[in-house]
């Protein structure tokens, strides 16, 4: 007979989504489940309705923070075409993940990212716990 070994436990943070702004990103799957940022072993999995679902190596972060998104920076899939990509679906809990190497993602069209901004219900508990895997 043999044991398995217990399965590791995925942490999963959701995406917060303001009220206002949830029959919008409704239209391109932005629902609950699937608006999260997940630490399964050793990536970071960051999905966003349909159009955004990446993957990136733990060993490929170099830290993260909270950071302003003001409103003129819009709600919803963003790039700011140097680096930056938001995962946004609220003005308020948004923290920065900031890339060892700028990549090259897809999204609709290839877009540069070396900061990853995602608006989060937990912000401090997901960088403690980011903090604590990198």
């Amino acid at each position: 007979m043999t044991v398995d070994a217990p399965a590791q436990a995925v942490t999963r943070f959701p995406i917060r989504r303001s009220p206002w702004w949830r029959p919008l990103l409704l239209l391109f799957g932005a629902t609950a489940g699937r608006s999260y940022i997940e630490l399964p072993e050793d990536r970071l999995v960051a999905r966003f309705g349909w159009l955004f679902r990446h993957s990136f190596p733990l060993g490929d972060i170099e830290g993260a923070a909270r950071r302003s998104w003001p409103l003129l920076y819009g709600i919803g899939w963003r790039s700011n075409l140097f680096g930056v990509l938001g995962l946004i679906g609220s003005h308020a809990g948004v923290v920065e993940i900031r890339l060892r190497q700028r990549r090259w993602l897809w999204m609709l069209l290839p877009l540069p990212c070396n900061r990853l901004a995602v608006s989060l219900e937990n912000p401090e508990q997901f960088l403690e716990t980011l903090d604590k895997a990198i």
